[in-house]
């Protein structure tokens, strides 16, 4: 007699602890911000070195928290489709490792970019205190923020008929600054950085396994998705980001790092980690 075992049982270790363990903070996050108005984003999430709600911890538990149920499912699935044939290969200590350090890459990355944004941001609003103009705060809106509320616009082009005019002055100084803050203040969610560390890495080790892609609905090989993939982000994240709210660079990050590690690997073959 055979017993029948759910397809959530017969997954590797690893990879089932990762699912459960972000499903249940996607869970925890939407009960407690339903029931108590506690948003564990203020928390878990990543935020930039200079934000005051940045702690150390982030940079791993940002990688358990979604934005939801359709954001948990896409990197999940690529967990589930990806992630178990790695740890069946690599083993559960080495994949974990792996999942981990493509993820804290990710973080890295992610961070040192945000932080060249920040600066340059900085020192255009900092300019743009010495001599505020209207001009000057929509070539400020233009290169830094992109897209703002309609009545943000409106105020410029009132201030622009009357630029002299001390009360608007001191109010689009706090403006530019408000919009400096909120920027340092956006939080970062999602294993997407270690889920493109998994392709990464999916595709190296078996390059010419094809894979079939949802639009348009033809097979392509491992190699080529991955290389596609990491142009396109490549290009999306040069792009000032989109504006699309997705950390390209994060996920660029994963996948820089899961191939250092992966040629580190390589070359020392003998050891077992």
């Amino acid at each position: 007699m055979t017993q029948y075992r759910p397809p959530l049982l017969n997954l590797p270790p690893v990879v089932k602890n990762l699912l459960i363990i972000n499903v249940i903070m996607l869970l925890a996050s939407m009960f407690l911000r339903s029931k108590f108005g506690i948003d564990l984003d203020r928390y878990l999430a990543l935020y930039y070195p200079k934000s005051t709600y940045f702690q150390p911890f982030q940079l791993i538990t940002h990688m358990f928290m979604h934005g939801g149920f359709s954001h948990l499912f896409f990197n999940m699935f690529a967990l589930f489709m990806f992630g178990r044939v790695l740890e069946s290969v690599w083993g559960p200590k080495r994949f974990l490792i792996y999942y981990m350090a493509t993820g804290l890459g990710a973080a890295a990355l992610h961070t040192f970019v945000g932080w060249i944004d920040y600066s340059s941001m900085k020192s255009a609003a900092d300019a743009f205190h010495n001599t505020p103009t209207p001009d000057l705060m929509l070539t400020f809106i233009r290169e830094h923020v992109g897209a703002v509320k309609p009545w943000v616009l409106d105020f410029v082009n009132s201030w622009s008929d009357n630029p002299s005019n001390s009360f608007q002055t001191q109010k689009a100084v706090m403006m530019v600054n408000q919009m400096v803050i909120e920027h340092i203040n956006i939080p970062t969610i999602g294993a997407s950085g270690a889920v493109f560390g998994i392709l990464l890495a999916f595709g190296m080790l078996f390059p010419n396994t094809e894979l079939m892609l949802l639009f348009p609905p033809i097979p392509i090989k491992a190699k080529y998705f991955v290389i596609g993939y990491g142009v396109l982000e490549l290009f999306m994240g040069v792009q000032n980001q989109t504006g699309d709210n997705i950390a390209h660079f994060a996920h660029l990050g994963g996948m820089l790092f899961g191939f250092i590690l992966i040629k580190y690997w390589q070359k020392n073959s003998k050891r077992f980690y």
